[in-house]
């Protein structure tokens, strides 16, 4: 049995990051119990004080519900919590290898603040065995407590005075998905003692009315979030490359793909960019794992390979078919519509977009990027390009519909032209439009 210090009224929350999952997990809870929403970008905090979200998960009326929610960038405020969930952002370098740094500040800034008894929850995406081998050390290191598990010391109660207890529970935010909320999630729940484990799952189902799943482990609930998108990023490389020999052939694949849906039990991927803070990001998580173990993971890495080549190879089909066209490349003016890695969301993270953006001024393009849902201070702050307000009327002499917005979902085909020159190319990359209606599609 736990001590009583674990009773479920008597926890004190704090949730570290205030981002694209950590916002929403904070509102949630703060519409029924005590939660200090915790953020070191200052500017951020007080926006949401002030009611405002540009991440777009939340609403005025959202951040009112949380009447027991209360932001802070002062770690002192801390102090008051025993429960801490961590839900800061876990990307690559620019080599591709996980960069933990945020994870280790959040670990850091805890573990100044932790208490015998208190509980650590982690919700970033790591790899299996992160937790309890990078982020524990440094609680430990910074508050003189010792790490309580199951593997080390089953008497709980005779070491609550001494130590801490962890938990891992991943994040499945959807940003821009307004159809599935984080309650609407089932969620994935794991604890460092069977006793930590009923806590953590036990507040979790306070407000996941999808219900949760709780895994055997910390490292089983790891591994089951890296694998989630590392499955879906192998199956969109796969219909990629499907695309590419499609292409080849001068077979349309969104009809081929349509053809094959026909049997019930063929999984419909549709190809394109993948770009994220998450599939694009995650599954270099567990081949570094592997690689540590000495297992090069070959097809992971492969699919990987291909998807990060999605962009360049966009760029390039729309150059060959503007040069059919006897349009001249160096100097042309290119309209890209869409910046988001997906639809209807602002987020920027890790965006494949740029990608066509660079390779289409490799070639001499004069690119636009338009995009009502993203900010300019993002834009230039994320990768030095500023989008335009709106584009102009006969301008182009190729357009990219790369980003599915329903801003964009909502024009015809023809109004989309508009953009463009006599001679143009239009080029789909969402199959928003019938194939008659576009010059290319992938």
């Amino acid at each position: 049995m736990m001590s009583k210090k674990f009773e479920l009224s008597e926890l004190k929350l704090a949730v570290i990051g205030l981002g694209y999952v950590g916002l929403p997990l904070a509102l949630e809870f703060g519409k029924s119990r005590s939660v200090v929403g915790f953020d070191v970008n200052l500017t951020r905090i007080n926006e949401l004080r002030s009611g405002w979200d540009h991440t777009l998960e939340a609403n005025a009326s959202d951040l009112t519900a949380a009447k027991f929610l209360s932001f802070t960038s002062d770690s002192e405020d801390l102090r008051k919590c025993n429960c801490f969930i961590v839900t800061v952002p876990t990307p690559v370098d620019e080599h591709k290898q996980p960069d933990l740094s945020p994870l280790i500040k959040a670990s850091e800034t805890i573990g100044k603040v932790l208490k015998p008894g208190d509980i650590v929850i982690y919700e970033s995406t790591v790899y299996p065995g992160a937790t309890e081998e990078k982020c524990v050390p440094v609680l430990e290191e910074h508050s003189n407590l010792r790490y309580v598990c199951s593997d080390i010391d089953s008497l709980e109660n005779a070491v609550d005075g001494l130590g801490f207890y962890c938990g891992y529970s991943p994040e499945r935010i959807n940003p821009g998905d307004k159809a599935h909320r984080i309650s609407d999630i089932k969620k994935i729940t794991s604890g460092s003692t069977p006793g930590a484990a009923d806590v953590i799952d036990s507040l979790y189902s306070e407000i996941i009315v999808a219900g949760t799943h709780r895994a055997s482990s910390i490292r089983v609930a790891e591994a089951a979030k890296v694998i989630e998108n590392t499955q879906r990023d192998i199956n969109i490389a796969l219909i990629n490359e499907l695309a590419l020999i499609f292409n080849r052939m001068g077979i349309d694949t969104e009809a081929v793909l349509k053809a094959a849906e026909s049997k019930w039990n063929f999984i419909s991927f549709r190809p394109g960019l993948v770009g994220g803070h998450c599939i694009g990001v995650d599954p270099y998580y567990l081949t570094h794992k592997a690689e540590a173990l000495g297992y090069h993971a070959e097809m992971i890495l492969a699919g990987r390979r291909l998807n990060d080549g999605m962009g360049a190879y966009v760029a390039n089909q729309l150059v060959k078919a503007m040069l059919k066209r006897r349009i001249h490349i160096d100097g042309s003016r290119v309209l890209v519509m869409g910046l988001s890695f997906k639809e209807n969301c602002p987020d920027l993270r890790n965006t494949k977009v740029i990608d066509i953006v660079d390779e289409l001024k490799e070639f001499g393009c004069i690119v636009d990027v338009y995009d009502p849902w993203v900010s300019n201070r993002d834009a230039e702050r994320e990768y030095s390009l500023t989008p335009i307000q709106s584009p102009k009327k006969g301008a182009y002499d190729g357009i990219i519909l790369a980003v599915a917005h329903n801003q964009f979902k909502d024009m015809t085909a023809s109004a989309i032209r508009s953009y463009g020159r006599d001679e143009h190319i239009l080029y789909d990359l969402k199959y928003v439009f019938p194939v008659n209606e576009t010059d290319l599609r992938l």
